[in-house]
């Protein structure tokens, strides 16, 4: 038997006996190597041994490992330093409210010399009509209107026009400074949209962006705006409330004519109840003299007007608006046509929303004076009694009304835009509707000559030699307690030739029809029509007594002609170029003038429209 190898004494020190439990693995560096297929292959060397050992066992660790660092804070970190931000933010506030009380808040003001911005304390406020850009209390800017307090009311037309374009031009700053480009705000708005910057006047007030109206300011201030408004209680109402949403149409127009001016107050007052505003009229500079000479009073609203400087021309969404001749663009331009128009209709029916506004002004607002309207009651039973057939017979006569405006109002039909449209084109419509309504009305379907023969036109111009024409020689005049004289009749009076006698102007009349130049030279002599205006526009000088006397009776002329127009007609033949012509249509009724088609324009083939901007 061979004896033992003592490996004791060996002479190979680096060779070591692995304990019986250690695990011995490849390294990482040899696992792929293949093992030799011989042990005594050249190939196999014990070199990755000795330079590579394996791993040591694995033992039991003294000392706890340390724990690694967690990249999310702890709840309790993120608490305190939010803590610490709230109380830091809470200090700055409370400092910053210190060192700013008393102090004035900044307000952007409309520089006078020009386009810029012009920064001016609170108590400095221009002293004139103009939107401003306020700072609130978080530094925000938003943007007002400002009137002073002691300001005449109402404001000219000229700063009427002035404050409305600056209103957009201060709106498109504000919204500048919170970020907003200019080519996102040239998308249209809305008609109902609200400003979200714009602050009302009492609002501002009440937060300090404006300085309040007190003790002698407030005394001047009622007596600069003193005068009640019609629609407000006879007494001024002191013991009501404020109202809190208002319209108020000021009666003042560049335009001569009268129509215009009324198609607008009647729209006006129906948008106000749609709005839900208290409706007030301001007529202190109107061209026909006060409301109450020609019309009643329009109704008494339950509560009292606001501070006459609280009433803003602009923007849209403004507590208490101001409407006139000089807003109908901001107030009935692009936005409200919009808004009512019926833009996917191409009939009549387009038009019916902005119709029926204008109705419901007409039915609240068309009531003539005392003196007046028995006379055109009379009138209307007159003409009514006079299309009435003997008993037996079977339908009474039908009533042709007339329009026929002249003047400086020319046709739409290019035809005849620089004329007028023909008169025996009234005629011979007047003839066809009275045939359609009667060669077929007897029971039988026959011919009603008695009819026939009790139809008869009622006949309304503004040009005095139209009654006189061949056309219209058996028609009967719309009214006669206010008659306008040609200057045929002006000249009947004669003089004998053979004495000298004083001077007398040139005779007047109103041949031609209406005419805006001759209109606001009512009441003047030769020696004062140099200074007089040659456009439609208001007049440089304030008319007299006897001018405003003339126009009031102008005004009440045109009134009653529409009166018995509109209630005695069973047609009307108009052109629709005259306002007139669309006020017609809006007193006769949507089913009598659209429905039925009794409202007849022969001025080419145009639907009926409201106002004319």
């Amino acid at each position: 038997m061979a004896p033992a190898m003592d490996l004791s004494r060996s002479a190979h020190p680096k060779v070591m006996i692995a304990p019986p439990r250690l695990n011995l693995r490849r390294a990482a560096s040899y696992q792929g190597e293949k093992a030799p297929t011989s042990s005594t292959s050249s190939r196999f060397n014990f070199n990755h041994l000795i330079f590579s050992p394996p791993p040591s066992p694995g033992l039991p660790a003294l000392l706890p490992r340390p724990r690694k660092s967690s990249s999310a804070p702890r709840p309790s970190r993120v608490l305190r330093i939010l803590a610490w931000a709230i109380g830091i933010t809470a200090l700055l506030l409370f400092v910053r409210t210190i060192v700013q009380e008393g102090k004035q808040i900044s307000v952007v003001g409309w520089a006078v010399d020009g386009e810029e911005y012009e920064m001016v304390g609170q108590n400095e406020l221009p002293e004139f009509p103009t939107p401003v850009a306020v700072t609130d209390q978080h530094g925000k800017p938003k943007w007002t209107v400002s009137i002073p307090a002691t300001y005449q009311f109402p404001l000219s037309m000229k700063e009427y026009s002035d404050v409305c374009a600056k209103c957009q031009e201060v709106a498109a700053h504000v919204k500048e400074l919170h970020g907003y480009s200019q080519s996102s705000q040239q998308t249209p708005q809305d008609y109902y949209y609200e400003d979200p910057y714009f602050i009302d006047v009492r609002d501002a007030e009440r937060k300090g962006l404006l300085p309040g109206v007190e003790g002698k300011t407030k005394a001047t201030a009622a007596r600069a705006q003193d005068g009640r408004l019609i629609g407000q209680r006879i007494d001024g109402g002191a013991d009501m409330e404020t109202c809190r949403t208002s319209m108020t149409f000021v009666l003042e127009s560049s335009s001569a004519g009268l129509g215009p001016t009324l198609m607008m107050l009647w729209t006006a007052y129906g948008l106000a109840q749609k709005e839900k505003r208290a409706f007030f009229i301001e007529d202190s500079r109107w061209a026909y003299g006060q409301y109450t000479d020609m019309f009643k009073s329009s109704p008494v609203q339950n509560c009292k007007p606001p501070p006459r400087y609280q009433m803003l021309p602009c923007p849209r969404n403004a507590k208490h608006l101001v409407v006139s001749a000089a807003t109908a663009r901001d107030i009935f331009g692009s936005s409200f046509i919009a808004e009512y128009e019926h833009t996917k209709r191409s009939d009549i029916s387009r038009e019916r929303a902005i119709y029926d506004l204008a109705r419901t002004g007409y039915e609240a607002l068309f009531r003539l004076n005392n003196d007046d309207q028995p006379y055109v009651n009379n009138r209307v039973r007159e003409l009514k009694a006079r299309a009435k057939v003997p008993p037996g017979n079977y339908n009474d006569g039908t009533i042709i009304g007339v329009h026929v405006r002249q003047g400086d109002v020319h046709p739409f039909e290019y035809q005849y835009n620089g004329a007028y449209i023909p008169l025996d084109q009234y005629m011979q419509r007047s003839k066809e509707l009275v045939e359609e309504r009667h060669n077929f009305s007897t029971p039988l379907g026959g011919e009603d000559i008695v009819a026939k023969q009790h139809s008869f036109m009622v006949v309304a111009s503004d040009n005095p030699d139209v009654y006189e024409a061949d056309e219209f020689k058996f028609s009967l005049r719309a009214q006669e307690l206010i008659k306008l004289a040609g200057k045929q009749q002006a000249e009947a009076t004669t003089f004998d030739r053979s004495t000298m006698h004083k001077f007398v102007d040139e005779a007047f009349g109103w041949e031609g029809g209406f005419f805006a130049s001759m209109f606001w030279n009512l009441g003047r002599t030769t020696l004062h029509n140099m200074d007089a205006t040659t456009d439609d526009s208001q007049e440089p000088e304030p008319p007299s007594a006897d001018a405003m006397r003339l126009r009031g009776l102008i005004g009440r002329a045109y009134m009653m002609d529409l009166a018995v127009l509109g209630e005695a007609s069973d047609a009307i033949i108009c052109t629709i170029s005259a306002m007139g012509c669309r006020l017609l249509a809006v007193m006769m009724g949507w089913d009598k003038a659209m429905i039925h088609k009794n409202w007849v324009n022969i001025d080419g083939d145009f639907l009926w429209t409201g106002i004319a901007l």
